[in-house]
């Protein structure tokens, strides 16, 4: 569920001020992380690596509360759970959208991924969250990416991660993310914070 909320009362009313009306208030930033532990984790489960990524994308969201805060049009929203969306295709080969809802449980998150992903496929339609805070995803495992900058389109002012295919070496695998953000929703000190989470999420995973 979503609640609008004045934006003077809460600790974004000077961004709101600031940047409401920018013509480009998205700002992106990339980190490479260290997702050897995600790979092991996902070959010993036989679990899919994408799934897993976005679940600590999910858990690392959940600890960083301005993500639950987020504008729209000329107005602030406030909304009471976290959903990941993903990006593929359907079996017509067309691109389709799906909300996952987040949940602490990975094996219920699982489930839920695979569930909404054979739906999503068979009835050839987007699955989406309405009442929930969107992180959208892409991955574009194709080839290795240094960066993407997603385009800005004025409409959905989500955060987004995006990521490429990741890369094997000696003794690590990593993998640079790209995070965009609207600048209303959150400075520069919570995206870092939220990446850090997203790196200890990746560890931690057992």
């Amino acid at each position: 569920m979503k609640t609008e909320i004045n934006p003077s009362e809460t600790s974004r009313a000077k961004a709101f001020e600031y940047w409401m009306k920018s013509p480009m208030p998205m700002v992106t930033v990339v980190k490479t992380f260290d997702v050897t532990n995600l790979c092991r984790v996902s070959k010993r489960k036989g679990m899919k690596f994408n799934m897993l990524l976005s679940w600590c994308i999910g858990k690392a969201a959940s600890k960083v509360d301005e993500f639950l805060t987020l504008p729209e049009g000329d107005k602030l929203f406030r909304y009471d759970h976290l959903a990941i969306n993903t990006i593929f295709n359907d079996k017509n080969g067309a691109l389709c959208f799906r909300d996952i809802p987040y949940n602490d449980d990975l094996q219920r998150f699982n489930n839920d991924y695979i569930s909404i992903s054979k739906s999503a496929i068979e009835s050839c339609k987007n699955i989406l969250d309405e009442g929930a805070a969107i992180v959208g995803t892409s991955a574009v495992t194709g080839t290795e990416l240094d960066c993407i900058v997603n385009q800005y389109s004025g409409i959905y002012n989500n955060p987004f991660l995006s990521w490429g295919r990741y890369r094997k070496h000696w003794f690590k695998v990593t993998l640079p993310i790209s995070f965009q953000f609207h600048h209303v929703q959150m400075d520069g000190g919570h995206a870092a914070h939220f990446l850090e989470e997203l790196q200890a999420a990746i560890r931690e995973l057992k």
